[in-house]
């Protein structure tokens, strides 16, 4: 079973893990909801791509607790490349 992570922008720094569990429920099952405290995003993980891909076309743009969501496929973490080179002292 393949799995799709959703970026969640635009939240209100008041939502919980059960209220946006409870909005994206009704599109397919979720596997895991990760809020970022104080910062007004979060990631929505669903068990299937379908259901994702529902959540997305649904809720992009649609107005809970007063603000506008922007739902997007989520990206993978940008890794920090290290120096090619060695520094001399």
């Amino acid at each position: 079973m393949q799995c799709s992570n959703l970026f969640v922008g635009n939240l209100d720094f008041t939502v919980t893990n059960s209220e946006l569990e409870e909005l994206f429920a009704t599109y397919g099952d979720i596997k895991k909801i990760v809020i970022i405290k104080g910062k007004g995003f979060g990631f929505v993980e669903m068990l299937k791509i379908s259901g994702a891909e529902k959540a997305k076309e649904a809720l992009n743009g649609y107005n809970f607790k007063g603000r506008d969501l922007n739902v997007d496929e989520a990206r993978p973490p940008k890794t920090q490349q290290r120096d090619n080179y060695t520094r001399r002292y």
